[in-house]
């Protein structure tokens, strides 16, 4: 049986948006809540709570003095997830779906 490869980073940061925490690899694309923005606009996230290095790691208390900048590399819609309520007997029937906006963004520099 082979064993799973885990890929290792010796760079990289986790940075809080939107409520949620992404990792952060320079030149790797990440899907995060919508963020306004046309193709190409350039962002800074300053609430960096993580950075490794190829030194060491190092822990914010609550964040470091890090930036991340990044370009959104486009906008789009999740696909559908469906919520479907109903209670037996009653011929109480709900059927919902919901698409969430996200925002694909491309880590430019740590």
């Amino acid at each position: 049986m082979e064993s799973a490869k885990i890929q290792t980073f010796d760079r990289y940061v986790i940075f809080k948006t939107g409520g949620k925490q992404y990792q952060g690899i320079e030149g790797k694309t990440v899907a995060i809540e919508k963020i306004d923005g046309e193709a190409g606009k350039s962002l800074v996230f300053d609430e960096v709570l993580l950075r490794k290095t190829a030194s060491g790691i190092e822990i914010g208390q609550p964040h470091l003095a890090t930036k991340v900048t990044a370009s959104i590399v486009k906008q789009m819609r999740t696909p559908k997830v469906i919520a479907y309520r109903f209670r037996r007997r009653q011929k109480v029937r709900v059927k919902r779906g919901h698409r969430q906006h996200m925002t694909v963004i491309r880590i430019e520099a740590i």
